[in-house]
């Protein structure tokens, strides 16, 4: 089959894998229809973080191929939204609600295993990693939006969880990707009445705004602190801060604009970011936040982008094919694209 092959930094292009085949009787092979690029894969284009050399891409929606004998929930023809990482949901960390810590799960894309920027992948645990999608006749834009399930819609949601967002509060968003886009989508969704956007480039700010955001700031470090203070106007701070880049100025920004008593829901990719831990014992904060447990949100989150509710495949602004994978990659890398979308076979 046909996939995307990484080949180390600054290099990826399509190459050929083997046809999955069945391995387990709890597998499924899915024809992937779109796939998508991730910011986490630009930490291995720019050769910030390793990767093995081999396939790579963990998001994907599709169709399901072949199953194996102890598969009883899917069928052939049936349409899923994978979540990033797969799980067992029988483990004790699955049953405890962290199918992210699976002790017999693991990820698509990791250089061995097959990845979503490809044609087909085998997925180990299937009746429980896979999430059916009733219906077959879907548009390009629901089918955007189910692929943005497979992980970011997810993961900005995990940040509004974390961060606590209920009816009427005021927040902040730190960070404009494709995270952060989702995050205000979730914050929205949760009934937050002030989304305080900390954006400094024009088109994201637009799109944020489609989202929800009611304001933007577009200042850094201390000036951002100072904008959203004077913002929100009672000298404490935001009601919960959704922190979605992963850098000490972001996490120093998320800690100075939380008032007392409230909670910041982090996924920005950590990296070696130092926490002011100091700043939020006095202030009493709440901080959480991590890989976002999608197998756990995606049936909530789906019945809202089937409805229309929710659009969170608005972020997808740079669409391709496999042929073209090195495109979707510097789209991304140059900040000319939020996030990009692999069209690679047809329902």
């Amino acid at each position: 089959m046909r996939a995307a092959i990484f080949k180390g930094k600054g290099e990826i292009e399509l190459g050929k894998r083997p046809d999955p085949k069945l391995r387990e009787p709890s597998d499924a092979i899915v024809r992937v229809v779109y796939g998508c690029v991730c910011g986490s894969d630009l930490w291995y284009y720019r050769g910030i973080n390793p990767h093995k050399v081999g396939s790579i891409g963990h998001e994907f929606i599709g169709v399901v191929e072949d199953v194996g004998l102890e598969v009883a929930n899917l069928q052939k023809g049936d349409f899923i939204v994978a979540p990033f990482l797969f799980s067992d949901g029988v483990c004790v960390n699955c049953r405890s609600g962290m199918p992210t810590s699976c002790l017999h799960g693991g990820g698509f894309g990791n250089g061995d295993s097959d990845g979503g920027q490809g044609e087909y992948v085998r997925v180990p645990f299937a009746d429980y990693t896979l999430i059916k999608v009733p219906g077959h006749n879907f548009s390009h834009q629901i089918l955007a939006s189910l692929l943005a399930l497979s992980d970011v819609m997810c993961t900005g949601h995990h940040a509004a969880v974390n961060a606590k967002i209920k009816k009427g509060d005021t927040v902040a968003v730190i960070g404009d990707g494709a995270v952060g886009q989702c995050a205000t989508i979730a914050a929205k969704r949760l009934g937050a009445k002030r989304i305080i956007a900390l954006s400094r480039n024009p088109v994201r700010q637009k799109l944020l705004q489609e989202f929800g955001a009611t304001d933007i700031v577009p200042e850094r470090g201390e000036d951002a602190t100072k904008a959203v203070l004077e913002l929100v106007g009672n000298g404490v701070g935001v009601d919960g801060v959704l922190e979605c880049v992963g850098t000490n100025e972001s996490m120093t920004t998320a800690v100075a604009i939380a008032r007392p008593g409230s909670h910041i829901g982090a996924v920005g990719h950590p990296g070696h970011v130092t926490v002011p831990f100091s700043d939020m014992f006095f202030k009493n904060l709440t901080l959480g936040g991590g890989i976002a447990p999608a197998r756990n949100y995606i049936p909530e989150l789906l019945q809202d982008v089937l409805s229309g509710k929710i659009n969170p495949g608005s972020i997808f602004d740079f669409e391709t094919d496999l042929e073209h994978i090195k495109e979707a990659y510097d789209a991304m890398n140059e900040r000319r694209a939020i996030k990009s979308l692999l069209k690679i076979s047809e329902i």
